[in-house]
């Protein structure tokens, strides 16, 4: 197919943006699936706190994920969230299956806000060297997901 959506921005610069939100897409994809997948799976002690929260964690994800997909689109760049592409190229690692204690649940679910925020940090470097608009993006996302992570470490304290 032709490319039916056009570029405002300089091909190269589109290029890497568009490397950088691909990259972006499948980790938050990913992180609402881990986090959908304790919700789904979780037990213990603290299974309501913990369960609201895993909810909040995907709501952050899948906003983010649906405004990084519109800024690759609108610079002219397809976006991939398919299965396939997020278990081919995501840097979070697999969550366990079967049930999950609420201890083990915020130990893994810090481990994946962890693996995001440090993966989107460069990203953010990188893209306001070649697009300040999706810069911003990932810089809003990087906020969000740096409060997340904080919250899930502050849960996780005391049962490393």
């Amino acid at each position: 197919m032709a490319q039916p959506i056009t570029s405002p921005v300089e091909e190269a610069a589109t290029n890497t943006a568009g490397t950088l939100l691909q990259d972006t897409l499948v980790d938050l994809v990913d992180l609402s699936l881990v986090a959908k997948q304790a919700h789904w799976n979780l037990v213990g002690r603290q299974f309501h706190d913990v369960h609201l929260h895993l909810d909040e964690l995907v709501q952050t994800a899948r906003s983010y994920m649906d405004a990084v997909a519109e800024r690759s689109a609108a610079i002219g760049v397809s976006p991939d969230g398919r299965a396939p592409t997020v278990a081919k190229s995501s840097g979070l690692a697999e969550f366990p299956s079967g049930w999950v204690s609420d201890r083990d649940a915020v130990k893994k679910i810090f481990e994946a806000t962890d693996t995001v925020v440090r993966r989107l940090r460069p990203r953010i470097e990188q893209a306001g060297a070649v697009d300040s608009l999706t810069e911003d993006l990932l810089i809003g996302l990087g906020r969000d997901m740096e409060k997340a992570r904080w919250m899930w470490q502050a849960q996780n304290v005391g049962f490393e």
